[in-house]
């Protein structure tokens, strides 16, 4: 077989799969074939996108929030997190982090945190903010988190 039939043979079957997949869901994200069962593939890749959009961006009342998270590291000895940060129109402006500082070995990995959090957090919508690792810091980003959905609960209010 010859390289240009084998690249038009790769083509045909790779639109074959798109057009496939493309039938797959119905324009408002509903299975074709009209089974909105949960169970179909379908039905879960849509449903994240569903959920996400659903959370209004806006539903935080402006103004300045704090609270503290914990966690608790391999030395089982427990670490705080403090966060105070501002919301205008749902979408975090400013932001300051301290952290308590227990252990030596936390102490680095909460300053690598607070080094490269802001840039993860300012400026971005606080309902889609779900921290993970950051600058090598899993641990702190548990109790930061925890310190978000306090706020996230006292703004909503």
């Amino acid at each position: 077989m010859t390289p240009s039939r084998k690249a038009l043979l790769f083509t045909a079957a790779s639109l074959t799969l798109a057009s496939t997949a493309c039938a797959g869901t119905a324009g408002d994200g509903a299975p074709a074939n009209g089974d909105s069962s949960a169970d179909s593939p379908a039905a879960e890749s849509a449903a994240p996108a569903t959920a996400a959009a659903a959370a209004p961006a806006g539903s935080y009342a402006d103004g300045e929030y704090s609270a503290q998270g914990s966690y608790i590291p391999p030395s089982n000895k427990t670490e705080e997190v403090d966060v105070t940060l501002s919301l205008k129109d749902g979408v975090v402006t400013e932001l300051s982090v301290t952290t308590s500082g227990n252990n030596p070995t936390s102490k680095q990995y909460q300053r690598e945190f607070t080094s490269g959090i802001q840039e993860q957090v300012v400026g971005k919508p606080l309902n889609e903010l779900d921290v993970h690792k950051v600058a090598g810091s899993s641990l702190t980003s548990s109790g930061f988190n925890k310190a978000l959905d306090s706020i996230r609960t006292e703004a909503a209010s």
